[in-house]
């Protein structure tokens, strides 16, 4: 059996090249979509409500006043990833963005 000249070479023809190309990109692709994070996608359209912190509040107290029949602590976590906020001091006069009740 002979090699063809060029030393082994794989030469790949205008199209090749353009198929090994798209098929790259779509790889990349899947792989960044199947990596994307669901729980960091947009959140719904539209104003999210709001609660302005009083004297004597708590992330506690507004996760129960503004979603009284579902886990506190899940609630207290994502008005803490709405807002940004480090740790769980929030302080009067603060307006926090609450999670949508849907």
């Amino acid at each position: 059996m002979q090699r063809p000249s060029g030393g082994g070479r794989l030469r790949l023809t205008r199209r090749g090249r353009v198929v090994v190309t798209l098929l790259c990109a779509l790889m990349i692709t899947a792989v960044v979509a199947w990596l994307a994070p669901a729980s960091r996608a947009a959140d719904p359209a539209g104003d999210a409500p709001t609660a302005v912190v009083q004297p004597g509040d708590t992330l506690w107290s507004v996760a129960e006043r503004h979603r009284p029949s579902r886990d506190p602590f899940a609630t207290i976590r994502e008005i803490r990833r709405l807002n940004g906020l480090a740790d769980y001091t929030v302080h009067p006069g603060q307006r926090l963005t609450l999670p949508s009740s849907g």
